[in-house]
């Protein structure tokens, strides 16, 4: 069979004659296939808010410094609030073969505005004008997430409130050992959600650093004024470095490692949810609107919501692993590869957004079966240690109180019985410091209530803690529901 030759002309067909912004230094066009393989638009066009926020700040300092006449920076920035507008709108047409959110934005403004909007990219390139939208996003983003999570602690915290007098088992090793209050339990998640709050908070600061004006790499010989773009766009610092300016993307591993942290977290509370649901634990039951059924079994009703929420833990997992992985080895200063940034940071901030809405949505729904919990607390001798620390406060060393109600636990375990049904001459075989009294701190409840060091299960310790949490969110479960 004969091989088809390849022609220059059937190359040329296979070409895109769109004139590029850059296009001055070729010749030739390109290829279709590249078009398809190196465009972004189709996901960069999220930013088009930030990326004419962004210009219409830099087309101020512009017109202010006589860089370029202050008529044409009016021109530019009423242009761009009627891209904005068509946008919103949906009149907007995005194209593939300008390929990015800049192009597209830019090549709209010169149609709109004739050759001053060819004025708009002086002492700029995409290099610092994409790293400014990535921080004019995620600095949004961060401070939405920040309420969605102060949403879940309060949805966690009115939860801790209306169940505070439920005692449950307490786990180590997935083992019941001490008994908790179903308050303290939940406000551990709240605990730990605090951290992440914090946590992201703290990126904040490294985030909201410009850097436009760093050009390509290494600044611009024009008189650009990088502090009043900084002050139009609400930034706190300018960036010290050109060169790390259009490469740094530690700000978005930054939030993409806390994201991970944080869903960990929601990871974990997930699988109590799911533990907990099973008829095993039978310690919760799930509200219809929050459960799933089976194609094929018409008894189940699955806790999808929460092993869904455990699942997306792996991908943000690997969102972090893969922008790790794009950055190990980069020379400075831009590479094409951190085009690849934007879908990592875009799906984490999406999943991480709608795991603490829906979270927050269904806790406040799970029916608590308290009973049950009650019934349990005090099952597999969990106060053990409260009797054994009833001998240390009769003058036993702790070590020697620990092996003698260990062999308490082992004669009971071997006659069938509970420590309350240990009778007095019996306690007495193991240790003539035992009294009738032994028999006040040995229940679940006593054990609860003994345990009033700052942190602790105690009733009082516990409503401390739900105090300080509503405190700190400021809000009801349902004030704050996110995008």
């Amino acid at each position: 069979m004969p091989v088809k030759k390849t022609t220059k002309k059937s190359i040329q067909s296979k070409t895109e004659k769109v004139k590029k912004p850059w296009g001055g230094r070729f010749s030739g066009g390109t290829s279709k296939a590249v078009e398809a393989f190196t465009e972004s638009i189709s996901f960069d066009k999220r930013l088009w808010k930030y990326d004419i926020e962004g210009s219409i700040a830099h087309s101020r300092m512009l017109g202010k410094q006589g860089i370029i006449p202050k008529k044409d920076s009016r021109l530019i920035i009423d242009g761009l609030t009627r891209i904005a507008s068509r946008i919103e709108e949906g009149r907007f047409v995005f194209r593939q073969e300008l390929e990015d959110i800049h192009m597209n934005i830019e090549t709209a403004l010169i149609e709109d505005i004739g050759p001053a909007g060819g004025k708009l990219h002086t002492a700029r390139s995409r290099n610092d004008q994409v790293a400014l939208d990535l921080r004019l996003y995620l600095r949004d983003e961060v401070r939405e997430t920040i309420c969605l999570l102060a949403g879940l602690k309060a949805a966690l915290a009115s939860l801790a409130q209306r169940h505070s007098g439920v005692i449950m088992p307490g786990y180590t090793h997935l083992q019941r050992a001490q008994p908790v209050l179903l308050a303290h339990h939940l406000l551990a998640y709240a605990e730990m959600l605090d951290r992440d709050s914090a946590r992201l908070a703290e990126s904040l600061k490294r985030i909201n650093v410009l850097p436009l004006g760093a050009c390509a790499l290494a600044g611009t010989g024009l008189p650009v004024d990088r502090k009043y773009v900084a002050q139009l766009l609400g930034f706190e610092a300018v960036s010290a470095n050109s060169m790390d300016s259009v490469s740094d993307r530690d700000f978005v591993l930054e939030f993409l490692c806390g994201a991970s942290i944080l869903m960990m977290h929601l990871s974990r509370l997930s699988e109590e949810v799911v533990l907990w649901s099973t008829e095993e634990f039978s310690f919760i039951g799930l509200p219809d609107a929050f459960a799933t059924g089976s194609s094929i079994m018409p008894q189940k009703k699955n806790p999808d919501v929460a092993e869904l929420a455990r699942g997306k833990t792996g991908r943000v997992y690997g969102n972090l692993m893969g922008m790790l992985t794009v950055m190990k080895a980069l020379p400075l200063t831009y590479n094409r590869d951190l085009q690849e940034d934007k879908e990592l940071l875009f799906d984490t901030v999406d999943t991480v957004k709608s795991v603490l809405y829906v979270l927050a949505q269904m806790l406040p729904a799970i029916d608590f079966r308290t009973e049950r919990l009650e019934e349990t607390a005090g099952e597999g001798f969990s106060t053990a240690t409260d009797l054994a620390e009833y001998l240390v406060k009769k003058g036993m060393p702790f070590r020697e109180a620990h092996g003698v109600v260990g062999g308490a636990v082992l004669y009971a375990s071997n006659k069938g019985k509970r420590l309350e049904d240990i009778d007095l001459a019996e306690y007495r075989a193991f240790s003539g410091l035992f009294d009738r009294d032994v028999y006040q701190v040995i229940t679940p409840r006593a054990s609860v209530a003994a345990k009033k060091s700052q942190g602790g299960t105690a009733p009082s310790e516990v409503a401390r803690q739900i105090a300080a949490h509503k405190k700190k969110t400021g809000l009801s479960p349902s004030r704050k529901k996110g995008k």
